[in-house]
């Protein structure tokens, strides 16, 4: 890795993501494809976003990404926390900003497991009293 790399992992759900930043024009691909192409909605998109405009670092540098595991959702949490990291790698003067926006804070929902004797995780079969 060069020196002025800097690289961070975010996991979410059942996805993780590692994302590299470096100093350039903007781009920001997910897995070799735009962004805007991997992550198919507009809501996910600006998600993923969300570090760079909260710390302004819009169009200033250049960010490579690798996720892998669960859904698109899962992807887009993974995609944020993991930059959200690399630019507090980059620039710890950022840490109080991105803090404050709730970026660096790991979301640690999961999906709750089936029960047995029930048709979901926490629904369950009518009750008969006759």
């Amino acid at each position: 890795m060069a020196e002025n790399t800097f690289a961070a992992t975010g996991r979410r759900k059942e996805s993780s993501a590692r994302v590299a930043i470096v100093p350039g024009k903007g781009e920001f691909q997910i897995n070799g494809r735009p962004m805007d192409q991997y992550l198919t909605r507009q809501t996910l998109v600006s998600f993923a976003r969300q570090p760079l405009e909260a710390s302004e670092m819009t169009g200033r540098i250049d960010i490579r990404c690798q996720a892998k595991g669960g859904g698109l959702s899962g992807q887009a949490g993974a995609i944020r926390l993991a930059l959200s990291r690399a630019l507090v790698a980059m620039d710890d003067s950022l840490r109080p900003t991105l803090r404050k926006a709730g970026l660096l804070t790991v979301d640690s929902r999961k999906v709750e497991r089936k029960k047995y004797g029930q048709p979901k995780a926490r629904k369950r079969f009518q009750y008969s009293k006759r």
